[in-house]
C-alpha cells in the first residue's frame, strides 16, 4: 500500500487544485497557515498533475513529515494564557 503524501504551496494557488485528485474536498475545507499564506493538500500514488503546475510548492513531504511541520507555530495558533 503506497503512503500519503503532502506538499505545501501558497494559498494564491488554490484555484489550480483539482481537487478531485487529493484528499481535501474544497479550498474552503483545506487548512492553512496561522498567517493565511500557505496551505497543503495530500494524496496518494503519483504526485497529482495538479500538484505539478504549482509554482510556489515546497518538497513532496511523508505523513510524519508533515505532522512536524504542522506542529511548528507558523502552523498552531497559540494557546492563550488563562491568566
Amino acid at each position: 500500500m503506497q503512503a500519503d503524501q503532502y506538499v505545501i504551496f501558497n494559498t494564491s494557488e488554490l484555484e489550480k487544485i483539482d481537487f478531485s485528485e487529493v484528499y481535501e474536498t474544497s479550498a474552503d475545507t483545506v487548512r492553512t497557515s496561522v498567517d493565511g499564506t500557505k496551505t497543503f493538500v495530500k494524496w496518494r500514488g503519483d504526485v497529482p498533475v495538479s500538484v505539478t503546475s504549482l509554482t510556489t510548492k515546497g518538497v513532496v513531504l511523508t505523513q510524519e513529515e508533515m505532522l512536524e511541520v504542522l506542529s511548528t507555530e507558523e502552523w498552531m495558533k497559540p494557546i492563550p494564557d488563562k491568566n
